[in-house]
């Protein structure tokens, strides 16, 4: 075994990657053989560090130097200066990797000293490529405790002494649907991941196939041994090609291993995985429309019951779990439901993945234990608004999650606290609005999104959510009324007791709680006629006041031309007049105020 006295880890995350990583990593490599010292430091192209905003990142390891925003043309110098000489190169490390020329290790950094990493452990540490670096981490030692030392009822009974609960959204104990799928008896049973992240903006999942895809099949294998399951499937959508492609690598390597296929580890147990690849229908993250498309049918809900662990695949017992859900389970074997139990809160326990985006400083993936509070997450790991701009919201639950004021900001995160307010854990999407964001509008941006994503199957949810994206149309265009606002709070609660599935039930939230928490703003939009943001187009009006001197830097930047100077004559000399706007052509394009002489400032938005 060679040993190295720099580890060069390079972020292979999907956004890093398209960020050029890949080309980045090859220049260390092309840089390190020219100075004469590849046979010293190792590059390693692992999964999502979780500090998106910063890539592409790359950590020297022992010291755990953090550069961060790395170009091509940065490369020479890390291996030069640093690699070869000693001496960091100060001014491309992360901003807060360094204070008053002290440099921070990057697991001091904010972002990561206040997380704490269960299923994210190994991404961002390991090449997920290679599976003697997971096995070098105590990768498939879990697997050899349940095969060597524990009955499959053992088993189940850690993971229900661990409280863990499904992170794709129901929170449903783990521990009892693993029972119920092992309490069915049948000639054949499967075992299915639910890797169809369907989201906006979310990458929970995705991250994690793509920075530690072992973790996932050693936890599958654990629950088809725990439930006398043959066979599973992956199913993940087909958009994430780098997940598609480690976890295909993942799969050979396990089974080159004798980690799956026949006889594991010698003993008679036997399992196997597939993978089943998503077009990319949101329904088909709802475990029974996923086990449609699995059997080649049209990805829609079944009626439930009966429940997947007693009819699913191709009418037989099936087990499902997300990816992230099945991501703790190596660590609960290897370390017990106990300790697992004991951190989060009594009806939360354990840690979560949220993608923290929006209006955030420091978007990315953070894992932090339940029961951190809102305010943690978003000011002391996300470093609040950017640009001094005031917080207003938070969505979680991703696009049919509630917004949550600054009132709640300091609710421990879990299951049914976030429910009590009116939003929910979800997969863990979390967005941030600041004060420039209209929150009519951003109900109207996620019915926008369940609307079209609607199966079609039931008609509260085809039909409903049809008409509360039309009321809002009419409110966000100044043609709503008191009236219309009563419609969309019964039609809302209608379709949340009416749907069949948790699409449809769960796609009113964003109405219902910005209702509730923002109630003003809606009201300002049917009785004053106005965005108090100024974001809905439609209500706003711009207007050159008396303070126009006349200069012309308005009429000149209007694609429209509808800007003349028609008004009062402003000097008597030159004939000079005021500049007016054409309210009937103005577009609202904003270019004029943003043209107008600061010092001068003529032009109102109202």
């Amino acid at each position: 075994m060679q040993f190295y006295r720099a580890h060069v880890l390079i972020c292979g995350g999907t956004g890093c990657t398209s960020s050029k990583s890949v080309e980045i990593k090859a220049e260390m490599e092309k840089e390190l053989k020219a100075l004469g010292i590849d046979n010293e430091v190792q590059v390693v192209m692992t999964g999502c560090f979780g500090l998106c905003e910063a890539g592409p990142i790359m950590i020297v390891y022992p010291e755990g130097t953090f550069y961060s925003h790395i170009k091509i043309s940065d490369v020479k110098r890390i291996a030069s200066e640093h690699l070869l000489k000693g001496r960091v190169v100060k001014d491309l490390l992360y901003y807060e990797a360094i204070q008053q020329d002290k440099i921070k290790s990057v697991n001091d950094v904010d972002f990561y000293a206040k997380q704490k990493r269960i299923a994210l452990a190994n991404c961002g540490l390991i090449d997920p490529e290679n599976i003697d670096e997971y096995i070098a981490l105590d990768g498939y030692q879990a697997l050899v405790k349940v095969l060597t030392q524990m009955k499959p009822e053992d088993v189940i009974e850690e993971v229900k002494i661990s409280g863990l609960r499904g992170r794709g959204g129901a929170g449903f104990p783990t521990g009892l649907k693993w029972q119920f799928a092992a309490n069915y008896e049948d000639d054949m049973k499967y075992v299915c991941c639910n890797a169809d992240e369907g989201d906006p903006g979310a990458f929970m999942d995705r991250s994690i196939l793509e920075g530690t895809p072992h973790s996932l099949l050693e936890a599958m294998t654990i629950a088809g041994y725990a439930t006398n399951a043959k066979k599973g499937y992956i199913y993940v959508r087909a958009e994430y090609p780098i997940a598609v492609k480690r976890l295909e690598i993942a799969i050979k390597q396990a089974k080159e291993y004798g980690l799956l296929g026949e006889s594991i580890f010698d003993t008679n147990f036997s399992f196997d995985i597939e993978i089943r690849l998503g077009a990319g229908a949101f329904v088909c993250g709802e475990e029974t429309a996923l086990i449609e498309s699995i059997e080649g049918k049209r990805g829609m809900p079944r009626t439930k019951p009966p429940f997947p662990a007693e009819k699913g695949i191709w009418g037989k017992p099936t087990l499902i779990n997300n990816v992230e859900t099945f991501a703790n389970i190596p660590a609960i074997i290897l370390k017990g439901g106990e300790w697992f139990s004991k951190i989060g809160t009594e009806d939360s326990k354990g840690t979560k993945v949220f993608a923290l985006g929006g209006k955030i400083t420091n978007t990315g993936l953070v894992e932090i234990p339940m029961g951190t509070t809102l305010r943690e997450v978003i000011y002391d790991i996300g470093g609040g608004c950017p640009n001094g701009k005031k917080f207003k919201a938070v969505q979680t639950g991703g696009p049919s999650g509630g917004c949550l004021t600054s009132e709640h900001l300091d609710t421990p995160i879990g299951y049914d606290n976030l429910v009590k307010l009116g939003s929910m854990m979800g997969s863990g999407g979390m967005i941030v609005m600041d004060e420039d964001n209209c929150m009519v509008d951003i109900a109207r941006y996620f019915l926008d999104f369940t609307c079209d994503e609607s199966c079609g199957k039931c008609t509260p949810c085809r039909e409903g959510t049809k008409r509360l994206k039309e009321l809002l149309d009419k409110i966000c265009t100044g043609k709503g009324s008191l009236e219309d606002l009563d419609r969309l709070e019964a039609l809302a609660y209608y379709i949340q007791d009416n749907s069949l599935c948790n699409l449809g039930q769960s796609a009113p939230n964003p109405v219902i709680s910005t209702l509730v928490h923002f109630r003003d703003e809606y009201l300002a939009h049917v009785i004053d006629k106005k965005c108090p943001t100024g974001v809905c187009k439609d209500l706003l009006h711009y207007t050159i006041t008396d303070k126009c001197i006349g200069c012309g830097s308005c009429s000149k930047v209007c694609p429209q031309g509808c800007i003349e100077p028609v008004g009062k004559v402003i000097n008597e000399k030159t004939n000079r007049r005021a500049y007016v706007i054409d309210s009937s052509k103005c577009i609202k394009c904003g270019a004029c105020m943003d043209a107008c002489p600061p010092k001068v400032s003529a032009i109102i938005r109202q």
